[in-house]
């Protein structure tokens, strides 16, 4: 969904900065965008790598945070340390992420954060994971009050969306998996990378959109 977002900002004339901890991922990802991109090793859980980056940055227009972890378990079986893992990952990282950018973040500018459907549509098995979401969108209305006249601040919520994240899985049940979901949900389908940037680059570019949260999720929250 970065790269996706990456693409079509490019598209339309703008200069990105793609961040993320796997330099390999990094420079594929780049070298695929025909634009005005540049790369930057940054774990957003490294704090003080995420300030000495931030210091370098010069002037920026649009933070886009997509970074995410999921830890899937019922509750009384999950890791008390996956769960912290993915707190910092999809909680703390941005969090810490934001106040070291936000002093280079040109007025009017915007910040677009990333949740998830299971928020405010709790799954057995992600409790966890729920609870994280809702911690993001919490931020983002948060900061969209404490930032306003400066910058705006909006969380993107999507639902199953096929990505490079499932990889991994098996190619018969990754389909299967994107099969049984989308059959539940109105649109028929899961979604697709460029489906959640359209919204990133919607957050990013109406200046009358902060506070709020996109649910970009095929009708998940809406599916009997």
């Amino acid at each position: 969904m970065g790269k996706a977002t990456a693409e079509l900002a490019v598209g339309l004339g703008a200069r990105v900065t793609l961040a993320s901890r796997n330099q390999e991922k990094l420079h594929a990802v780049a070298s695929a965008i025909d634009g005005d991109v540049s790369v930057a090793a940054v774990d957003t859980t490294d704090e003080a790598r995420v300030k000495a980056w931030a210091a370098g940055l010069g002037q920026v227009d649009h933070l886009v945070i997509s970074a995410s972890s999921a830890a899937h378990g019922a509750f009384s079986d999950l890791p008390t340390g996956d769960l912290r893992a993915m707190l910092e990952a999809k909680f703390i990282g941005p969090y810490v992420t934001v106040r070291e950018v936000l002093p280079y973040l040109s007025e009017g500018g915007s910040i677009s954060l990333f949740s998830g459907v299971l928020s405010r549509r709790p799954s057995a098995g992600a409790t966890g994971l729920g609870a994280v979401n809702a911690a993001v969108e919490a931020l983002a209305k948060g900061l969209a009050q404490e930032l306003a006249g400066k910058v705006r601040v909006n969380c993107i919520s999507p639902g199953m969306v096929a990505t490079e994240a499932y990889a991994d899985m098996p190619e018969e049940a990754r389909e299967g998996m994107y099969a049984q979901i989308g059959g539940s949900l109105p649109v028929g389908r899961v979604g697709q990378a460029h489906e959640i940037a359209q919204a990133v680059i919607m957050a990013m570019t109406n200046g009358f959109l902060t506070g709020s949260v996109l649910d970009v999720d095929g009708g998940h929250l809406v599916r009997g």
